[in-house]
Formats: C-alpha cells, sequence, structure tokens
C-alpha cells in the first residue's frame, strides 16, 4: 500500500517554474471536488487547453482564475498540439482539462501527451474525481480485477462484434454510455452477456446522483420505461469462471461409459471433450483408479 511521503516530491507545486504540460482531473458534476492542487494549477498555468471552454470557464469562475484559454477537442487536436507544445518548449506551463475527470481517459489529451513525451517535454497528471472509478466502487461488483472500455462503437454491426469478444471478459467490466444511446447499448449488453448483474449510475456526485444495481435485462427495462439522462457509466460483471470438475467424478464417467460397452480410450476421449479437461490426465487418472481398486 502506498503511503504519502513527507519530503516534497519534484514538481509538487504548481506555480512553480514552467516549461511543463499538467493534464488536470476536473470535477465530474460537483465543483467542490476539485482539489486544491488542480486549483492551484488552473491560476498559475501561462494557458489552459480546455475541450469546451464555456464549461471550462464556469469552473474557473468557481475559483477565481483569470487564466487564459484556448479549446483543445477531437476536431482541432491534429492542429492545436505541435504549437501548444512549442510553448511548452519556449518555458510555459501548459494545462490541459477535459469536459470532465482526467483529460485522455475517453476524450482528448492521448496525442498532447504522447507527443511532448516524444519531445522530451516535462508531463505531469494532477489527480482527481473519475466516473469509471467513481462507478465502480459503488457498484457493489468485484473491484479486484476490472477492465475500462470506455464508449462502445456507435454503429451495431461494430459494438456486436466488441462485446462478443468481450463475453469471456473475466474482469468486471466499465463502459461510458451515451444518454441517448443508453437503451441500444444495453441491448447489446444483454444480448452478449446475458442476465448478468450490472449497474448503472447516472450523474455522479450531482444532486440527481443515482445508482441503478440490478441485472442487464433489468437495466434495459428501466431504459425503455422511463429513459436515461445524464451523464451514465455502466458497470458489468465478467464472465463466470467455470469450477474445475472433481477428477473422481470424471473417473465415474469414464466407468459407466466401458460398462456400457465404450472402450476406455473412447471413453477418456468423450469424457475429457465434454468438460474441457486433458486427456492424458484424465487416463492416467483412470488407471489410477483401476490400480487401487484392484488391489
Amino acid at each position: 500500500m502506498q503511503t504519502p511521503s513527507d519530503a516534497p516530491e519534484p514538481h509538487a507545486d504548481p506555480s512553480a517554474s514552467g516549461r511543463r504540460l499538467i493534464l488536470v482531473a476536473t470535477p465530474i458534476g460537483n465543483l467542490g471536488d476539485l482539489p486544491p492542487r488542480a486549483a492551484e494549477a488552473l491560476r498559475s498555468a501561462d494557458l489552459i487547453a480546455a475541450e469546451d471552454t464555456r464549461r471550462t470557464r464556469v469552473l474557473l469562475d468557481h475559483i477565481g482564475a483569470a487564466t487564459p484559454m484556448t479549446s483543445y477537442h477531437e476536431h482541432n487536436e491534429a492542429q492545436r498540439t505541435a504549437p501548444l507544445l512549442d510553448r511548452v518548449a519556449a518555458g510555459e506551463t501548459i494545462v490541459l482539462v477535459s469536459d470532465a475527470g482526467m483529460p485522455g481517459i475517453a476524450d482528448p489529451g492521448y496525442r498532447l501527451v504522447q507527443q511532448a513525451i516524444a519531445r522530451g517535454l516535462p508531463v505531469e497528471a494532477i489527480p482527481g474525481p473519475n466516473a469509471a472509478i467513481q462507478a465502480l466502487v459503488l457498484s457493489g461488483l468485484p473491484l479486484d480485477r476490472f477492465t475500462f472500455e470506455g464508449f462502445l462503437p456507435r454503429k451495431g454491426g461494430a459494438r456486436s462484434r466488441r462485446l462478443s469478444d468481450l463475453a469471456a471478459e473475466a474482469r468486471t467490466m466499465i463502459f461510458y454510455v451515451a444518454p441517448h444511446r443508453a437503451g441500444e447499448d444495453l441491448a447489446a449488453m444483454a444480448d452478449a452477456f446475458g442476465g448478468r448483474p450490472a449497474a448503472l449510475a447516472r450523474e455522479l456526485t450531482k444532486v440527481h446522483e443515482e445508482v441503478l444495481r440490478a441485472t442487464l435485462p433489468e437495466l434495459l427495462e428501466i431504459a425503455e420505461q422511463r429513459g436515461i439522462r445524464g451523464e451514465v457509466t455502466v458497470v458489468v460483471a465478467g464472465a463466470p469462471q467455470r469450477q474445475a470438475p472433481d477428477v473422481a467424478d470424471l473417473v465415474d464417467d469414464v466407468d459407466r461409459l466401458v460398462s456400457a460397452g465404450t472402450s476406455r480410450k473412447d471413453a477418456v476421449a468423450d469424457v475429457a471433450r465434454a468438460h474441457g479437461v486433458a486427456r492424458r490426465a484424465l487416463y492416467q487418472a483412470v488407471l489410477q483408479h483401476a490400480s487401487d481398486t484392484s488391489g
């Protein structure tokens, strides 16, 4: 378990000298969730690159910051990346924020970080709220192993293929869902995953926060009956893991087939194939059982 160190960390002070790209996680709903360190970084930056400058302006007004902003989103990141990094190289501190949560997680940011690293420029991240983790810990589903899948493809065929690939995934899965596609996505999940336990979290940290815990078909029924509004995260239980069959039971199955006239070799092959076990290991267990009973 990690513990905070009493010694100051490099670049711990957002107001220190520039020449840095800083990714700042912003609130996913409640503005009071902005950490003090993130607020100071927003105030002291030379420029804030924001996914939506109008939404970021609300946040800046909340903390009393008048930092200049420029837009940085999926439609202009290819053109804006190099000029922003040129400013970092020239000695400025550029802060990147998305509409909510950590930049780069289902939001623009990856390209900027990747190219900053390629140019040898310092990159930092200030942690904060994250809808995926918030929904996961509220879901009541296993937390020890999980996978973040982001948004599903919009087209039905591609979406079905993605979910089919995940059908055997044993880890808890986290999906972001656009509210206007919640019904379609939940229907596709129910088709691919069946009646697994799941949780639908909406409007996290906001006044109307809601977490619905049910099976996927039940969540689909709720979505169809009342509709789903607001930012949505769906958490789905991983594929149930089949318990390894008891060897003694498999040996008994082989013996029954042999008693019915099947050769031992064929009986072992049939039972091994039916239960997904190694034929050689089962054959050795049958031989051992025969030796023990004859002795």
